[in-house]
């Protein structure tokens, strides 16, 4: 089970990276010059009616949102991990997933982020990380 704090620490051992809290929601959000790549998400009162109208509800536990490159990857992580990522009529034709921290593997949670990173940062940067961090092998 991964936590807020396990987020935190992934998001700011990132390169231009800054924690912000959202005066609208009040969750912390990470985010480079570029935006925001993840951040808290709890449900507003239309999230919960647009969702109880579609038979489902917000599920228990901390929830973050993250950005995805485009709708095709979005669409692979619902599929692929529907009890783990799930997204809401607010997010349609949006870049990004909900993910439930309660459900997560640590080394899935580490790839979206890492992925989402790389998406708000400069080419430069992301070479740079990336020549540094080389994918796993095994």
């Amino acid at each position: 089970m991964a936590t807020l704090d396990d987020v935190r620490a992934i998001a700011l051992g990132f390169p231009s990276v800054i924690e912000q809290v959202d005066g609208h929601r009040g969750g912390a959000s990470w985010r480079t010059p570029a935006g925001a790549f993840v951040w808290q998400r709890g449900p507003s009162g239309r999230d919960r009616e647009q969702l109880a109208t579609l038979g489902r509800d917000w599920p228990p536990g901390d929830v973050i949102g993250v950005r995805t490159d485009g709708e095709q990857v979005k669409q692979a992580l619902l599929e692929t991990y529907p009890d783990v990522f799930f997204t809401i009529p607010h997010f349609d034709g949006y870049p990004a997933v909900l993910v439930r921290l309660d459900a997560v593997d640590p080394a899935l949670l580490r790839e979206v982020i890492t992925d989402a990173w790389l998406l708000k940062v400069t080419k430069r940067v992301a070479g740079e990380w990336l020549a540094s961090h080389p994918p796993a092998t095994g």
